[in-house]
């Protein structure tokens, strides 16, 4: 706790008004931190027991400011399990936007299609998700001050917030999809063989990250949206191999129709 607090001081002391809403943009997605204005701008080094991100398409800063009229706090790059942090050390951030007075999170990815009907550059409102495989953020002594030692994950992600991204979408004339994320562990892609799995378990999409942040969130009691951008089709679908440059590459195809989606999100927010 004392990490959590030496964090969220050294933030805050740099800060204005207190964010309300935090955002963790995945591979490709950086780009709308760009457009807050005025930001305060915090490389991840320079924050107290904040870790580094390693991840390709990751800059590695936090953002603060104004957003489409709301106090937000942006994430540009995350940690992952794969980097070799513990979970404890995946989630921090989640924490420390907590401490800061974050009552949402809206968190991003870029994932693979599980499901057959998607297409690259789809974007899914995640509707649950499937955790496999790797540690669990809320292993360990649990504080009370965070929230309680067996928490609900039947309604993790906020359903009023999934609306509010499915209206957004259709006043922009989007079509988004809906779906389940399923988590797994990184860094090599999915075999085939998991992909068929993960389908016959009810996955639509899958990646390496968000999970962990979402178990913290909904442990402290933020609502939460999460959003895919869907940047290939999963292993075996296609017949040729998957590489982290597709992956940055979809992100960068669709950032003006997601960064415009975001938008109209938060301008939505009560």
């Amino acid at each position: 706790m004392n990490q959590y607090e030496e964090a969220a001081r050294y933030i805050g002391d740099r800060i204005g008004a207190p964010p309300e809403t935090g955002l963790i943009l995945g591979s490709g997605l950086n780009d709308l931190a760009d457009e807050i204005i005025d930001p305060v701008i915090l490389p991840y080094g320079e924050i107290p027991h904040f870790p580094r991100s390693t991840a390709p398409g990751h800059k590695g800063r936090l953002l603060l400011g104004k957003l489409e009229g709301k106090q937000v706090i942006v994430m540009q790059g995350r940690f992952h399990y794969y980097e070799g942090y513990p979970m404890e050390t995946v989630v921090f951030p989640v924490r420390v936007m907590r401490q800061l007075g974050v009552k949402r999170l809206i968190v991003t990815n870029a994932a693979g299609g599980v499901n057959t009907s998607f297409v690259p550059g789809d974007l899914m409102v995640i509707e649950d998700h499937i955790k496999m495989g790797g540690g669990h953020p809320l292993i360990g002594p649990n504080d009370s001050s965070f929230g309680p030692r067996f928490p609900d994950m039947s309604r993790v992600y906020t359903p009023r917030l999934a609306e509010l991204a499915r209206t957004a979408a259709a006043e922009l004339g989007e079509d988004v999809k809906r779906g389940v994320y399923a988590f797994m562990t990184g860094p090599s892609f999915e075999t085939p063989a998991e992909i068929r799995m993960l389908r016959t378990l009810g996955a639509d999409a899958v990646g390496m990250s968000t999970v962990p942040e979402v178990i913290a969130a909904g442990h402290c009691g933020l609502e939460v949206l999460g959003i895919s951008c869907i940047s290939n089709m999963a292993a075996g679908i296609l017949e040729q191999p998957i590489t982290e440059d597709e992956v940055i590459e979809a992100g960068r195809m669709v950032r003006e129709k997601f960064a415009a989606l975001l938008r109209r999100i938060l301008a939505g927010l009560d």
